[in-house]
């Protein structure tokens, strides 16, 4: 790319992630994830989105989408996260890019995908013998995010040995409720020999979004991590800089000092792991540099939800409060598409099978 060219496109990255950062700004406030929390579809905010063409940024041009490069909508999901945003844009931005990439048409409106526990397994039996029969889904996937908010979910199943992706419209599904502890749906869908169209399944080609949904699933998670975990820290800052103990502000006591610029380092080194495995998500390594971002968000959750809190004291615990909708979040999606230990076995395994004389290129490959 050009150097007039680079231009462009860093400028048009700065009007996309100004205009997505005040539509959360003004969309996705206080009273809406409030009340997203309780069962209320925050309808205008997904409108908004919509209109924007956000939720399509990783569907080609040709098929109807925005064509945005990855690491734009990357940017857009990380501002999300840093705006607690009560919908499922992460799940849509997958979903569309599985369908998409298997060559199906990608339906309007929210979607979701499954499954999210790699142990889950759904499997695709064909009806008849002849390439314009139907298949049957069958299985349970646990833990679906927004499986009651959405009118179709990216299904990833077996037939046979091979990965096929599936356009799956979620009424008439058999779905027990459940949510997680930032209160967004986390459902169980069971599939009991559900017949799908022949057109509604395709298979999931080698290094496809379908192929990789689980380690795809741990980025776009890591990457909202990363942005509430930004949160917790501007949030942090103001608070310590506007509320007075023994007649000056708390910012400047030199405990509070130290635990902020241990907030910070957290803050950082997670960012620094999500931008690599980002710029790295297509390359022959994306998988071990997926391994360290989820891995690295996952291990500064801890630090940088309970100093947030120690910070801000009684307040950051009540509902009138911002600071739970953004900790709340982080102590949910740290364990969704995999905790930090589980990550942390696969980059060990990584390493230990490649030796010693491999480990520094793989560290500095991308």
């Amino acid at each position: 790319m050009t150097s007039a060219a680079q231009d462009d496109q860093n400028e048009l990255r700065d009007i996309l992630l100004a205009t997505a950062g005040k539509l959360f700004e003004d969309l996705s406030t206080h009273e809406v994830i409030q009340a997203a929390e309780t069962g209320t579809w925050p309808t205008d905010l997904w409108n908004a989105l919509e209109e924007t063409g956000i939720p399509l940024a990783l569907v080609p041009e040709d098929q109807g989408g925005a064509g945005l490069p990855f690491a734009d909508a990357m940017a857009v999901l990380r501002l999300s996260g840093t705006h607690a945003v009560p919908v499922p844009l992460a799940e849509t931005l997958l979903a569309t890019s599985v369908l998409s990439d298997a060559g199906l048409p990608v339906p309007e409106g929210p979607l979701s995908i499954a499954p999210v526990n790699e142990s889950d397994r759904l499997t695709l039996t064909k009806n008849g013998t002849q390439d314009g029969d139907g298949w049957s889904l069958s299985g349970t996937a646990t833990r679906v995010p927004w499986s009651r908010q959405v009118g179709y979910m990216a299904v990833v199943a077996m037939a046979g040995t091979n990965k096929m992706v599936a356009c799956v419209p979620t009424s008439g599904l058999a779905t027990a409720p459940g949510s997680n502890l930032a209160a967004e749906p986390r459902d169980t869908v069971t599939f009991d020999a559900h017949s799908l169209p022949a057109e509604a399944v395709a298979p999931a080609s080698p290094g496809s979004a379908g192929d990789r949904l689980y380690e795809l699933g741990a980025l776009v998670r890591s990457v909202q991590l990363a942005g509430a975990l930004h949160r917790v820290l501007i949030v942090a800052v103001e608070y310590v800089n506007e509320r007075k103990q023994f007649g000056r502000p708390l910012g400047k006591f030199q405990a509070i000092q130290q635990q902020l610029a241990l907030l910070a380092c957290e803050v950082a080194a997670a960012g620094a792991a999500v931008d690599s495995a980002v710029d790295a998500a297509h390359t022959q390594n994306a998988r071990f540099h997926i391994a360290i971002a989820k891995a690295r968000a996952g291990e500064a959750v801890g630090y940088v939800a309970e100093t947030g809190h120690q910070v801000h004291g009684a307040i950051g615990f009540t509902q009138e409060y911002k600071l739970h909708h953004s900790t709340k979040r982080l102590w949910s999606w740290r364990d969704e598409f995999g905790a930090e230990t589980t990550w942390q076995e696969q980059i060990g395994q990584s390493v230990a099978a490649g030796g010693a004389d491999t480990l520094w290129p793989l560290l500095t490959s991308s």
